[in-house]
């Protein structure tokens, strides 16, 4: 039996464990939390932070010393490329160089790599200090976004359409770093696509597409909070066909020859370029559930084959076919919660896949300002999109949200 080690156990990375589990692997799952829900599925347990790739190594080695192999790691969606890189070199394992962790793991460095590498991006620039707000806007023009270099969830990402604005918005990125780096990019209209790409010795192959929505972007500016997504998508067949084209051009030039690519891609101007590259599987249930009902194809799977340095074969990575898949949030008004009523009801209409609810009884609903805040969601799946679209927004039409007087 082949063990793999998985970096990730919460609530998202439980349906990529079922896959694991399901396939006869054993599993050695590595989260910071004790009580990690994904760890019920371990066959050995590493409590350690998903970021620190070295504690992960030396629980690892621990483990091999005992005997027990190691013969593949994969992250399962948690954003920590440089943990995978770390564990990979260490053990000889398929994955990211380190190199190209970096890469994807600092948007300032990708870009830079992006660039000379003659990829299609937005203009850019680094802001390490407040003081140069003015400077860095004058060269990339309004509207601009303004982010941390090295967050994750939309955290301190920002709109900006007036210089007046800039310096909260600075500061706001900053304190959003972990490493507190600033930078600035220009904002390019058009429509924004979510891609998931299997890269597989250098061959790419890309099942996951679908169209990304901001229909809440007038009422959250300056936060950029996206409501879902839903594919197939409604562009024409060319313009699917070039962002494929750019977001492969993309991995290819992040190093990425093995493992996953998630795209977050965007078409402007009869171009299309790339926002950001990360070398990992998708969160938001785009790559464990969102792929396979659009497509027929166990993503996870193929993720999990290609970790442990296996081929995949033509067959694999072809769609068995085409259906409409649309995820949706919940949408609140700020208060206090005093009963969630209907749950039961909203998740029986047909054609709802998922539904699930981060909130409960007492809590209180604040302005969203990132996506870690979004209070929950319904994934779909009909015969087109537009029905799809339909089923989710039912669904959450059907939950009665009480507040507090």
């Amino acid at each position: 039996m082949k063990n793999i080690l998985i970096i990730g156990a919460g609530i998202e990375a439980c349906e990529g464990i079922k896959i694991a589990k399901s396939m006869g692997l054993g599993l050695i799952i590595a989260d910071g939390n004790p009580s990690a829900p994904g760890f019920i599925w371990a066959n050995h347990i590493i409590v350690a932070s998903t970021y620190d790739g070295e504690a992960i190594v030396d629980q690892a080695m621990t483990l091999k010393a005992t005997g027990i192999t190691i013969d593949g790691v994969i992250a399962m969606c948690a954003d920590v490329p440089m943990s995978v890189a770390i564990v990979a070199k260490a053990l000889q394992l398929p994955g990211l160089s380190l190199e190209s962790a970096h890469w994807v793991a600092d948007k300032l460095a990708m870009k830079d790599r992006l660039k000379a590498m003659n990829i299609p991006i937005p203009a850019y620039c680094a802001v390490p200090e407040k003081a140069d707000i003015e400077k860095c806007a004058s060269l990339i023009g309004l509207p601009l976004v303004i982010k941390p270099v090295d967050s994750r969830g939309a955290r301190g990402v920002q709109y900006i359409d007036s210089i007046e604005q800039l310096p909260q918005a600075w500061e706001l990125a900053a304190r959003e770093s972990p490493s507190g780096r600033v930078m600035m990019e220009e904002y390019l209209p058009g429509p924004q696509f979510s891609t998931e790409t299997l890269a597989d010795c250098g061959n790419y192959f890309t099942l996951g597409f679908a169209d990304r929505n901001y229909e809440w972007l007038e009422k959250t500016k300056p936060f950029m909070i996206e409501n879902g997504g839903d594919s197939p998508t409604s562009q024409t067949i060319e313009v699917k066909q070039q962002v494929i084209a750019t977001v492969e051009h993309a991995a290819k030039a992040l190093g990425i020859a093995t493992g996953v690519a998630k795209g977050d891609m965007v078409f402007s101007n009869g171009q299309a370029k790339v926002i950001e590259i990360a070398g990992r599987l998708s969160g938001g249930y785009f790559s464990t559930t969102q792929i396979p009902l659009a497509t027929g194809v166990n993503f996870i799977e193929k993720a999990i084959k290609l970790a442990l340095g296996e081929r995949l074969s033509k067959q694999e990575v072809s769609a068995q076919y085409e259906k409409g898949v649309a995820i949706r949030y919940l949408d609140l008004p700020p208060g206090k919660i005093s009963a969630i009523e209907h749950l039961d009801k909203a998740k029986a209409l047909a054609g709802v896949e998922l539904l699930s609810l981060f909130i409960q009884p007492g809590d209180i609903i604040k302005p969203l300002v990132n996506h870690t805040q979004r209070a929950g969601f319904v994934i779909s799946c009909a015969a087109t999109k537009e029905d799809a679209i339909a089923v989710a927004n039912t669904s959450l039409a059907q939950l009665k949200i009480c507040y507090e007087p």
